[in-house]
C-alpha cells in the first residue's frame, strides 16, 4: 500500500526513573476494611440483591464474573480485588489494556498513572521503556508457550522473571508444521530476540510490588484473568517491540476463555464495573455464541444477573421500563442499554468502585 507508517524506531523513549506519577500503592492502596460511602435504601437492596445472587451462583457452581475499568486499579482496590479471588467470590475478573498497565507498573515500581495532558505536550506520553519493553516482551513470549494476555503478564510479575528460549530452539519450532499456531508464535519470538538481541535463558525482572498485583495473584490462585486490549488504545503500542500478532494471539485466547465463562453464566452472577465500552461489547458475543450453543441442544441461558455500576446517575427504571426512546440521554447510556438487551435481569447501581466493591464485600461476609 502507498501509504506511509510512522517510524517507532526512532521516538526518544525514557526511563520510567523520569516520570512523576500521581498514585502511589503503599499509600493509596484500599483494604476490605476501608471506611467507605453508605448506600441510600434503594441502593442498598441492589446490593444485598447482588450479594444473594454471588451466594447462590457459588452454590451451584456457576459463573461470578467481574469486569472492571482500570480505574479500579488505579483507585489502589487491588487488594479488595485479591480478596474477592482468594475467598472463592469471583470466578474471573477481566479488565482492558490499561488495567493490565496499570496493575503491572504497581508491580513492578509502586506507582503509575502520569501526568497525560503535560506528557502529550511535550512527546513524552506513554512512552516509557519498562513499560512498553517488558509487557511487550511478556506478551511475545506468553503468545508462544500458548497463554492468554492477563496470564502472560500476571506469569511474568508472579515468577518475575521470563523465560527465553534459544535462537536454534525456535528456528526449530517455526520448521514445525504440525502445530501452525505454536510455528506463528515461535516466527514472533524469534523476530523479537534477534532484532532486540535479547539473550536466552531466564530474564530476572524484580517485581518488589508483586503482593498488590491482580494480575499475579489470579496466576497464582488459578483464577482466569483476561485482558482485553484494542489497538492503540494503550501506551504499550509506542514501543518498537511491540508486537501485532503476539497481542492478537494472547488476546484472541482470553477472549474465548471469557466467552467460556459466560457459557456457565445461567444462574450466575455478572459485575460489570466502570468499563463503559470494553465490558458490554464482549460480553455480548459471548452471550450470542453461548446462546448458540445451547440452542442446539434445545436449551437457553435465561437466569443470568447482570448488575453495571458506574458513576453517572440515571433517573431510568431499566427493569420495569424497558430501554428508553432515543430522544432520553438515559439512552446513551451505552452500557446500560448494552446490558439490558441481554436478557436474563438487570440492575444498574451508580456509585464509586471502591465504595461498591468493598461494601459489596462485607455485605457477602
Amino acid at each position: 500500500m502507498p501509504y506511509s507508517k510512522l517510524d517507532r524506531d526512532k521516538l526518544k523513549i525514557k526511563s520510567l526513573k523520569d516520570r512523576s506519577d500521581k498514585v502511589t500503592i503503599e499509600k493509596d492502596h484500599l483494604t476490605v476494611g476501608s471506611k467507605v460511602a453508605e448506600f441510600n435504601v434503594d441502593k442498598q437492596k441492589i446490593l444485598e440483591e447482588t450479594a444473594k445472587r454471588i451466594l447462590q451462583a457459588r452454590k451451584n457452581k456457576k459463573s461470578v464474573m467481574l469486569a472492571f475499568g482500570a480505574h479500579s486499579i488505579k483507585n489502589g482496590l487491588s487488594p479488595v480485588l485479591i480478596k474477592f479471588i482468594e475467598e472463592g467470590w469471583i470466578t474471573h475478573l477481566a479488565t482492558n489494556g490499561a488495567g493490565i498497565i496499570h496493575d503491572w507498573e504497581f508491580a513492578y515500581q509502586g506507582k503509575t498513572s502520569e501526568d497525560v495532558k503535560a506528557n502529550v505536550e511535550r512527546g513524552q506520553f506513554g512512552i516509557w521503556q519498562e513499560t512498553g519493553y517488558f509487557i511487550n516482551l511478556a506478551l511475545v513470549v506468553g503468545a508462544y508457550e500458548g497463554l492468554g494476555y492477563g496470564e502472560s503478564v500476571g506469569a511474568m510479575i508472579q515468577n518475575e522473571c521470563l523465560n527465553i528460549p534459544t535462537i536454534m530452539e525456535l528456528e526449530k519450532c517455526a520448521k514445525d508444521l504440525s502445530d501452525l499456531d505454536k510455528a506463528a508464535a515461535a516466527l514472533d519470538l524469534l523476530y523479537t530476540v534477534k532484532k532486540f538481541s535479547i539473550k536466552s535463558g531466564k530474564m530476572q525482572i524484580p517485581h518488589p510490588y508483586k503482593k498488590y498485583s491482580v494480575q499475579a495473584a489470579a496466576y497464582r490462585l488459578s483464577v482466569p484473568f483476561t485482558g482485553h486490549p484494542m489497538i492503540g488504545h494503550d501506551i504499550i503500542y509506542t514501543h518498537p517491540l511491540n508486537n501485532g500478532a503476539a497481542i492478537g494471539r494472547a488476546a484472541l485466547r482470553d477472549f474465548l476463555v471469557y466467552a467460556d465463562q459466560v457459557h456457565n453464566l445461567d444462574g450466575g452472577v455478572y459485575l460489570s464495573v466502570g468499563s463503559a465500552v470494553m465490558s458490554p461489547m464482549i460480553f455480548e458475543k459471548s452471550l450470542s455464541m453461548s446462546q448458540n450453543l445451547e440452542i442446539q441442544k434445545g436449551k437457553h441461558i435465561d437466569n443470568h444477573f447482570i448488575l453495571v455500576v458506574d458513576l453517572a446517575e440515571s433517573s431510568w427504571d431499566w427493569s420495569t421500563s424497558g430501554e428508553p426512546p432515543m430522544d432520553n440521554p438515559a439512552y446513551y447510556l451505552r452500557y446500560c442499554k448494552t446490558f439490558n438487551r441481554m436478557g436474563g435481569t438487570m440492575r444498574y447501581l451508580s456509585a464509586d468502585n471502591r465504595d461498591f466493591l468493598i461494601s459489596l464485600y462485607k455485605e457477602l461476609v
